[in-house]
């Protein structure tokens, strides 16, 4: 089976990286136009973008995303999923809001591999713990990927700095 849409989408952006200051990186601000939230465009990149990441990969695979800069708007988004299944999405509890982004593995300690935006002030893999999982979502319509999720390893993925 091949990758889903989005996910095929969210892997040509890892590497893209936050201006630090006033700036803001026009890929970025690409997110938020296409997740149809233009008003966000040229913000500073300390606005949190995960969802407009979320949003933009998406709008950019042909299907509707929440078109809202929160995190949680993806709790009741498409279909609930009881388990993480390859390219769903994730939402995460954090002290002072949420995480949302698109779950591409695990370790064999058990930590799941997401891909996110605003990961580290970055677009990467990361690997999260599954204590702070709301919700697995995926899009309504869309046939669900019920392979295995892939055994990464968690030393790979991006550290908290």
């Amino acid at each position: 089976m091949n990758d889903p849409k989005w996910l095929i989408e969210a892997k040509k952006e890892i590497g893209q990286r936050e201006i630090k200051g006033p700036a803001s990186n026009p890929r970025i601000d690409q997110y938020w136009r296409d997740s149809k939230l233009s008003g966000l465009v040229g913000t500073d990149d300390i606005v949190p973008w995960c969802a407009g990441f979320v949003n933009a990969m998406l709008e950019r695979s042909g299907i509707r995303s929440t078109r809202s800069d929160s995190s949680r708007s993806y709790i009741d988004y498409g279909v609930e999923l009881s388990e993480p299944k390859y390219g769903c999405i994730v939402v995460f509890a954090r002290s002072g809001g949420g995480h949302v982004g698109f779950v591409v593995g695990k370790t064999e300690s058990g930590l799941l591999l997401v891909l996110g935006g605003n990961q580290s002030d970055a677009v990467n893999i990361k690997a999260f713990e599954t204590s702070r999982v709301v919700c697995y979502r995926y899009p309504a319509g869309v046939d669900i990927d019920n392979r295995p999720l892939p055994i990464g390893d968690a030393a790979l993925s991006v550290n908290e700095v």
